[in-house]
Formats: structure tokens, sequence, C-alpha cells
């Protein structure tokens, strides 16, 4: 499947559903190569693009009762961190598989002998842009700095009545032809604090597609009381591998209940995305990634021509207080997405 050239649709135009905003305030710093985000005064979330990481990424990012919802480890180790996973940090976006190299996969981990077969991620410029967004520029480069996609993206970061909302849109645009096949290590990743981990039953081991084992042991902490509930009704471990607009994992912490709700985009490859939703605190959506999750009854071999582009929108709203978001609630949001204006991140 090729895609289409399509204008990337931005931020939403919310009309009938009327929210109480509050922009987030956003400070650039280029010497440290981050981007602080504050809501209010409080912080909300930093943009790490340092060329000595294999991807930029959100960390920490915190709920509105001032929680994070991130796991520490590896950026910054927290007590009772689980381990597992090094490439889980934050929030980031990229594949398992562009033209044969490992994007997902890359971190510190990786031997030095074995790094060529992985791809970086190299943030040209962050700008930004008033009223709570910025806008990045990044190549999709191998360890030769060759670079086979080039990335557009916009972040718009705000307050909708006590919920905090990260909307994310952006273009990749094959600098060579690019085949991004069906495999299952993609692309909208959150790893999130232990407390909103899922209880882990069994120990079990996990296999990336160049064969290396990752064991997740079983957990017996009282304090890990996540659980997901998708869009199609699937709750827990149950929502993995399923398809759905939104999916909502929520758990305690801090004496509140945290959750925390992707949202697709009707126009999105792939739509309704599939969920790699993991009990250990891997929280992803994978619109390329179709035959693992379908068991071979559906695979999507994704492919941009030189010069073509793709495009791809998430929301991603994280509240807390005594209850979970309702679905009637996170509807709200889902409409906001869906009538987005056609800006492109230029």
């Amino acid at each position: 499947m090729r895609a289409r050239k399509i204008c990337t649709l931005v931020f939403c135009c919310l009309g009938v559903a009327a929210f109480a905003q509050k922009n987030a305030a956003i400070s650039n710093n280029k010497a440290k190569r981050t981007a602080e985000i504050t809501i209010g005064g409080k912080p909300f979330t930093t943009f790490v693009y340092t060329d000595t990481m294999e991807k930029p990424f959100l960390y920490p990012i915190y709920a509105p009762n001032g929680q994070t919802i991130t796991r520490g480890f590896p950026w910054n180790p927290m007590p009772g961190d689980p381990v597992d996973h090094p490439h889980h940090i934050g929030l980031w976006f990229n594949y398992e598989n562009v033209n044969g190299l490992d994007f997902w996969n890359n971190s510190y981990a990786i031997a030095p002998e074995k790094k060529k077969q992985y791809g970086w991620i190299k943030t040209q410029n962050v700008e930004t842009l008033g009223n709570g967004a910025f806008r990045t520029t990044a190549n999709w480069t191998n360890q030769e700095g060759k670079v086979l996609l080039t990335e557009r993206t916009v972040f718009k970061f705000e307050e909708r009545d006590g919920v905090y909302v990260i909307d994310r849109s952006t273009t990749l645009t094959a600098v060579e032809d690019v085949s991004m096949p069906d495999v299952k290590d993609g692309m909208l990743g959150l790893r999130v604090a232990h407390e909103l981990e899922l209880p882990v039953k069994q120990t079990k081991e996990y296999k990336d597609d160049k064969g290396i084992v990752t064991k997740v042991t079983a957990n017996k902490d009282e304090s890990v009381t996540g659980n997901y509930i998708t869009s199609a009704g699937k709750e827990g471990d149950a929502a993995w591998g399923t398809r759905g607009d939104w999916c909502m994992l929520y758990g305690k912490k801090g004496g509140d209940t945290i959750s925390i709700v992707i949202i697709d985009h009707p126009k999105n490859p792939g739509y309704p995305t599939y969920w790699h939703a993991r009990n250990y605190g891997l929280f992803a959506a994978n619109p390329l990634g179709q035959k693992v999750f379908s068991e071979g009854k559906e695979t999507l071999n994704f492919k941009l021509a030189k010069g073509q582009e793709a495009n791809f929108i998430y929301r991603v709203l994280i509240a807390s207080g005594k209850k979970r978001l309702s679905g009637a609630t996170i509807e709200k949001f889902v409409q906001g997405i869906t009538q987005s204006s056609a800006d492109r991140p230029r």
C-alpha cells in the first residue's frame, strides 16, 4: 500500500463542544537541546532532542495533579523502575523497520558492532509558534548520517476543562524510496510509570525482529493498578492487538485515578489503529503493523516513493481525579480531532 499526498490535519477547532482552555508556555533551550512546557506555571513535560539519544522524546510527562505518568528509566531512573526495554523512554514516535533499519529498538544497550542495523532520528530545528505550539524538523538516518526520511512535526500543548492535551501532527517525506514493512513495534509509544502498569501474572519473554529476547518478570507489587479499555470495549490484556478509535490506560497514583488516552485520527494510515498495549507499561499505537495483531489475516506493507509524504496525527489526553475519564468525555475530544484544520506543519 502506498501513501497518498494529503494535507496534514493539525489541531482542533472544537466548535460545538465548548472547553475552558489554557495554552501552555514553551521555553526552548537550544544549548541544552530541551524545550520545557508548562501549564499555568506548573511543569507539563519537556521535549528532549539531544543527539546523545537515539530519538527525540517527551519526558517527564505530568498529570494535572502533579504526578508523573512516565517511567524514569533509562533517562532518570527512579526507585522501583523496571529496567526492561531501555529503548522505551517517555513519549516517542518511530518504527521498527525502515529500509531494513530498526529505529524502534535502538538504545545504549545495542553493542557498537551491531549499531549499523539501527536508525537514528536527529532533530534539526525547534521553532516556537505561540499559543502552546512548536514545530520541529528532523532527519531519520542510518549510522553514517544518510537520510531516509525527513520529518516535520507540530506539537500543541494545552489544558481543556482540567485535562492536559498533547496534539502531535507529523509528516514524513521520503528522501529515497522507502519501505516500512509490516512489523509489531511502532509507532507512537509511551512507557508509563510502574504504578500505571497492569498486573503481570507470569514472567514472559519478548523477541524483536533481530532475535533479541527481553524478559519481563511477573510483578506482585500492590501499587500496580493499571487497566486498559478501548473504544471497542476491549479491557485489560484483551486490548492488545485489537483495533479502536482510542484506547485509555487508567490506574491509581498519588491518591488519584490517572487517565491516559491516545486518540487515532481517521485520516491516518491503517485507521483505526491496532493497539500495541502491553501490561508491563508499553502503551503504543501501531497503524502499520497488522499481521501479528490480526494473526495473519491482514498485512500492510507500507511504502513511500521518493518525494512522497505520509501524515500521522494523534491526540493524547492526561487527566487526574477521583474517577477515570468517561467515554462521553473522551468522545468530545475525539470530535475535536476529527474537526481539525487543514494546515501543514511547515
